[in-house]
């Protein structure tokens, strides 16, 4: 068996996860706010897909860039790797394992033995930590079980899934000196996520993808054959399926109380009240989901509706003020 010296990171979003255990081999350890945060993660995107009864609802940007922004913001050397060739993608891997150096990699967690909700999703992430002659060791996330191992086939597999967010083969490693968490790079941070946040380039996006999630709503009973699976499981989704709950917004409340702390500015401190405030709005809304299903009385969507409604416009008004 061949395995790195890696600390595992424990985290509820599966990037986060995984960039935070290849910090935690170079000696920088962060909290998974602070990770998202840093990374600019906060966003907002409505995509309605033919293969999907109900639109699928994400609450960050889109995958990547979240690690391409923190490596970034942090002075940090990120390299990526993409290959078509499976024997290639398994030599990119293993090279770096054999030199003791653990491996970020995106994948379609359908493939993976030990996730018992058997969906295509192909931007899952995970940190390779180590492999023998028939296995593969994983860092995942909390939920998943921290660590595990998959036969080396079923990772292939799922390396080289195709469909909707898939990568090709995709695999990447950090290297660097622990930075300063400095008021500037802080306030960059915040002030580029709330710029992209506030114009977003479709009305998909951002406080404006909140907006026309709000006008559609209602309307998600007539579009499902099984209301209580399906809205069920969109509520699931928002507030356990490595958001951190709040669809996000736990994760940035945290990271501008952490930001407070580290820089002293109140109005890092004004934010985070806000989107504690946010944060339950959006609970409420996954509640209002969950409670549509389960009854398939429209009130309950209306409601959610109205909810949208509010926190499109509490979510843009503390952007504005963050920026």
């Amino acid at each position: 068996m061949i395995k790195t010296s890696t600390k595992a990171f424990i985290g509820e979003h599966c990037e986060s996860t995984a960039s935070g255990t290849l910090l935690n081999h170079i000696g920088i350890e962060l909290s998974e706010a602070l990770i998202f945060g840093l990374g600019q993660g906060l966003g907002f995107i409505i995509w309605d897909m033919k293969c999907l009864n109900l639109p699928f609802i994400g609450g960050r940007i889109r995958p990547e860039l979240l690690t391409r922004n923190l490596c970034r913001n942090l002075g940090l050397h990120l390299d990526i790797r993409e290959t078509s060739s499976a024997r290639k993608a398994w030599q990119n891997v293993r090279a770096e394992i054999d030199r003791g150096i653990p491996v970020g990699l995106k994948l379609d967690c359908y493939h993976l033995e030990y996730f018992s909700n058997k969906i295509h999703f192909a931007a899952h992430y995970v940190a390779m930590t180590g492999y023998d002659e028939k296995y593969a060791y994983l860092v995942d996330t909390r939920q998943q079980g921290s660590q595990q191992k998959v036969l080396l086939e079923n990772l292939a597999a799922a390396r080289s899934e195709k469909g909707p967010m898939a990568s090709k083969n995709l695999s990447y490693t950090i290297a660097g000196e622990k930075p300063q968490l400095s008021t500037p790079l802080i306030c960059r941070a915040i002030s580029e996520n709330a710029a992209d946040y506030l114009n977003p380039p479709i009305k998909n996006i951002g406080y404006k993808g909140i907006l026309k999630t709000a006008q559609a709503v209602p309307g998600w009973l007539d579009r499902v054959k099984e209301p209580a699976e399906e809205l069920g499981l969109m509520a699931v989704f928002m507030e356990k399926a490595g958001t951190g709950g709040a669809l996000f917004r736990n994760f940035y409340r945290d990271f501008l109380g952490e930001a407070c702390q580290l820089t002293g500015l109140d109005k890092f401190a004004a934010g985070h009240d806000q989107f504690k405030i946010i944060a339950g709005k959006w609970n409420q809304v996954a509640d209002c989901l969950e409670q549509a299903g389960r009854t398939r009385n429209r009130k309950y969507l209306e409601q959610g509706s109205l909810l949208l409604q509010e926190i499109a416009l509490l979510e843009k008004d503390a952007m504005e003020k963050l920026l």
